[in-house]
């Protein structure tokens, strides 16, 4: 009898008082792998202490191979049963008994993961190969586990934000490989694009990985503007004074606000050649055959063409319908369309000094980046298209006769330069982006050290061969089922991801892939603040704040995707 005393106190111990002495379980511990594959993900079964309303879709869960650590990202919960006939007479599942006898047994929790990277001992990421053996153990993934794939923040590694519910640690892009490839940054209306695109832009700029080029439509990068919620925000100048220029369309709005510019863009009619024009075809309603005749125009007139058009003198019109091919309809209708670049005070028929060598100058010889502020003109799209792709195509025969000319010597070549749009749709529709300087600069990818970064809400309308250009994705709330399918298309994992982006918090929230990361990650993005403008003047890595930020995923997190 003795004996099996002493049998029962080493199974169940007690302490000095004579109560039982519970062990703890392991509060990463999930469960295990019951199944998958690796095209399609694999299922894990819940243990039966882990509540599915503890789990979300966009964290991390790693799996514990014999070799290897597999980094997998949660894309789905299932509730499953091992008897089908107790979901026609559940039990009452009230009273405490049998709650803890079906639980975890009869009725039980799955959760399927897309497996991303694999890590081995030498704590090297790399791309998932196989998969583990049935019945390994799956757990949420630690600090630990998230810095031996993202790395720390150095000179090329620039903190974006936290994964979900893992706020200890830091997701890091590797600003070399975001530049030298485009980037895009989507997301619907009202999830915060700005303000995501100005945190990447003062992470490039600190870093000193490009100089940048932003077409600033709605004033938003350049100087101070307000938030939604009442704060003023520091633009980019007021941040990097010695690093940034700005440069405008309407000196009177810039002096309304009381932002400091360096000069005012002015455009002469004369340098202004039909090829700038196709890529209005659809915003100010260019036939091809009015296209066709503004080039003829142009063999004619010379650099007056626009002119002796818009002026409209009789004898002009006489002359091109008797030596030309131009119809007389398609003359005047070309005719009224180009008479709004009269209302706009920026084009002028006077000489002026060459805006588009100075942006040159400060953006290869000085080694600034250059925010274009368009003032009242914003809001007229045709403007900003008009002006967008007069610059960029001059700069980019700038950039392509420098870089030919350096002749592979390094010291030679031009800053990488990153080129930024708003309403990237417009220019790099599926009609027009063959035609336009961006859809080039897209499909050149760093050939030339142009890059661009889009920023736009509908990227289902984006030319397919450009989206597949697009280096690095950045994506905030999308609920257009056709905008998710362009974001993901051609994405590893894009079932599983899909799920993930669709629920995304409405702000402060987005999901990064591509060439900047080693895996699609869920972020909540960096708060635009005083905390940011601190960390990124002295140039130091930023932490978390929040004393009960949590040292892995599933411990009682409030924030879900």
């Amino acid at each position: 009898m003795n004996q099996n005393i002493q049998n029962l106190d080493e199974w169940f111990p007690r302490d000095a008082q004579g109560k039982p002495i519970l062990t703890t379980p392991d509060q990463n511990y999930l469960g295990v792998v019951v199944g998958g594959s690796l095209s399609r993900g694999l299922q894990i079964r819940l243990e039966r202490a882990q509540s599915v309303e503890d789990l979300a879709v966009g964290r991390y869960v790693v799996i514990h191979g014999e070799q290897k650590r597999f980094f997998c990202m949660l894309t789905d919960i299932e509730l499953n049963t091992a008897n089908i006939g107790i979901q026609n007479d559940p039990p009452d599942m009230s009273d405490p008994f049998l709650r803890d006898i079906y639980t975890g047994t009869v009725a039980y929790g799955i959760i399927h993961v897309a497996l991303m990277l694999s890590i081995d001992e030498d704590n090297t990421p790399k791309p998932v190969k196989t998969i583990p053996a049935h019945f390994t153990r799956a757990y949420n993934a630690t600090e630990k586990d998230v810095n031996d794939v993202f790395g720390h923040e150095d000179d090329i590694h620039f903190n974006v934000g936290v994964p979900l519910e893992l706020e200890q640690t830091q997701i890091n892009l590797d600003l070399r490989r975001l530049v030298e490839r485009s980037v895009g940054v989507f997301g619907k209306s009202g999830t915060g694009k700005s303000f995501l695109t100005r945190v990447l832009l003062s992470g490039i700029i600190s870093r000193g990985q490009a100089v940048n080029l932003i077409f600033d439509m709605h004033n938003d990068y350049g100087w101070q503007i307000t938030s939604e919620n009442g704060y003023h925000v520091k633009g980019l100048r007021q941040l990097f004074p010695a690093n940034v220029s700005i440069i405008t369309l309407d000196p009177e709005s810039s002096r309304r606000r009381k932002a400091s510019y360096d000069f005012e863009v002015k455009l002469p009619f004369s340098e202004i050649e039909p090829f700038d024009l196709e890529g209005l075809k659809s915003t100010m309603d260019l036939s091809d055959t009015m296209i066709d005749a503004a080039y003829t125009l142009r063999s004619v007139w010379d650099k007056k063409w626009i002119s002796r058009l818009l002026e409209g003198r009789a004898e002009d019109l006489e002359y091109i319908q008797e030596h030309t091919n131009i119809p007389g309809g398609t003359m005047l209708a070309l005719q009224r369309r180009l008479e709004r670049f009269q209302r706009w005070e920026f084009l002028t028929n006077e000489p002026v000094e060459d805006s588009v060598q100075r942006i040159i100058h400060l953006l290869v010889d000085e080694e600034k980046s250059v925010v274009l502020e368009f003032g009242k003109y914003g809001n007229s799209l045709e403007a900003y298209m008009l002006v967008a792709n007069y610059i960029t195509r001059r700069i980019h025969e700038k950039y392509v006769e420098k870089v030919d000319k350096s002749l592979g010597d390094p010291s030679h070549e031009p800053p990488q330069l990153l080129i930024v749009i708003e309403e990237a749709h417009k220019f790099l529709d599926p009609r027009v982006a063959s035609q336009t300087i961006f859809g080039v600069i897209a499909r050149e990818l760093r050939k030339y050290k142009v890059t661009l970064l889009v920023v736009d809400q509908r990227p289902s309308q984006i030319d397919e061969e450009v989206m597949s250009q697009i280096g690095t994705r950045v994506t905030a709330l999308l609920d257009n089922e056709r905008d998710i399918h362009a974001v993901l298309n051609g994405v590893s994992g894009a079932g599983g991801l899909r799920e993930v982006l669709a629920r995304l918090d409405t702000k402060q929230q987005a999901i990064i892939m591509g060439h900047a990361v080693p895996m699609p990650v869920v972020v909540r993005t960096r708060a635009y603040d005083e905390d940011f403008y601190k960390a990124i003047l002295a140039g130091s890595p930023v932490r978390s704040n929040g004393d009960d930020a949590r040292k892995s995923l599933g411990k009682g997190g409030k924030k879900r995707v």
